[in-house]
């Protein structure tokens, strides 16, 4: 078995050569990998962008099992690039990094999801649709305007649609026609046989909300990433459960991991200006976001996705259920 002082020369001798084989990203010193184990035998590490069958590759760009004794092994990195800050203008945007409508400071771009079949930026209605007081087509900027971003060079979406925050105002009137024209000749009723009485009808609605979520369409398909920062892309849909491990990716605190400590949750959310919502139906982790997290796909330690982060304090953070936010914005992976 190799020592690290022999692994070390090796790399000294032959790592500008293995680098100059096609998909080789990077050398280093480190224990094999067998069956997705890490063993105890020392190897020289070969990072590539991607891994590839055999066969494709011309005999001087395989990498040999072994070099001058000392066995070889081959790990998928992908490709290495320079990380830049998550408050940065990003082209193209993956999900974790600072965006929002262009009238906030700004929130989390969490993930890309479907809407028929059509790429969305998905985030919270308060960081896309300035909670309830945006149109739909509103300009979207990455970064966000607290981090310097601005028309018309950080334009990157325009607001496709939100689910509205009930704030506990009271329902409008209602639009529809068949209920109107009844209430009509209830009234026309009373007219005639001299009655005071009169009806109105207005739309039933809840007063308590499931999500805060927001979808936008990007202008342009190569300026956003189906990647999340730190976390790479999503494995699939999960459901949240109490004890499950999470992970997260946000503008201000980056990657961070908790888990569920609480479900079934109803609270009460502040959104500055005395408007408060309820919600219920949350999920409720630890310390695991600050402001501007907002917006944050969390996911499983399986990369499902299983929620959107839209609010918290010191030490809680709280989580639309992801299912909740699918079903209401019609939306597919």
């Amino acid at each position: 078995m190799a020592h690290m002082d022999e692994v070390r020369a090796r790399l000294q001798d032959h790592s500008k050569g293995l680098l100059g084989r096609a998909n080789v990203v990077a050398t280093g010193a480190g224990y094999k990998v067998k069956g997705g184990k890490r063993t105890k035998e020392l190897s020289l590490v070969c990072s590539v962008a991607q891994k590839v069958p055999l066969e494709s590759l011309a005999a001087g760009d395989r990498v040999p099992q072994e070099i001058d004794g000392v066995p070889t092994d081959v790990i998928q990195t992908g490709v290495i690039r320079a990380l830049a800050t998550r408050t940065e203008r990003q082209r193209p945007a993956p999900g974790g990094v600072s965006i929002g409508h262009r009238d906030i400071t700004a929130g989390t771009l969490g993930c890309l999801v479907k809407k028929n079949g059509q790429v969305m930026i998905l985030s919270n209605n308060h960081v896309l649709a300035n909670s309830n007081d945006a149109q739909v087509g509103d300009p979207i900027l990455q970064p966000g305007p607290i981090d310097g971003g601005k028309l018309p060079a950080d334009l990157i979406a325009e607001l496709h649609q939100f689910v509205p925050i009930n704030f506990g105002d009271p329902p409008p009137p209602s639009d529809c026609k068949f209920a109107n024209g009844m209430i009509a000749l209830l009234n026309a009723g009373c007219s005639v046989i001299g009655s005071r009485t009169r009806y109105s009808i207005h739309r039933i609605q809840a007063m308590e909300n499931l999500v805060d979520a927001a979808i936008a369409r990007p202008l342009k398909a190569g300026d956003v990433s189906d990647e999340i920062l730190e976390i790479g892309r999503i494995a699939g849909l999960g459901r949240g459960e109490l004890g499950m491990a999470l992970q997260k990716s946000g503008r201000t605190t980056g990657l961070t991991r908790g888990e569920v400590t609480q479900v079934a949750v109803t609270i009460d959310v502040s959104y500055g200006t005395g408007r408060v919502a309820r919600f219920t139906d949350q999920l409720m982790a630890g310390a695991m976001s600050q402001g501007g997290d907002s917006g944050s796909a969390v996911l499983d330690g399986d990369k499902r996705l299983v929620g959107l982060l839209f609010a918290g304090s010191d030490n809680s953070t709280i989580i639309n259920r992801i299912e909740h936010v699918f079903s209401a914005l019609g939306l597919a992976l």
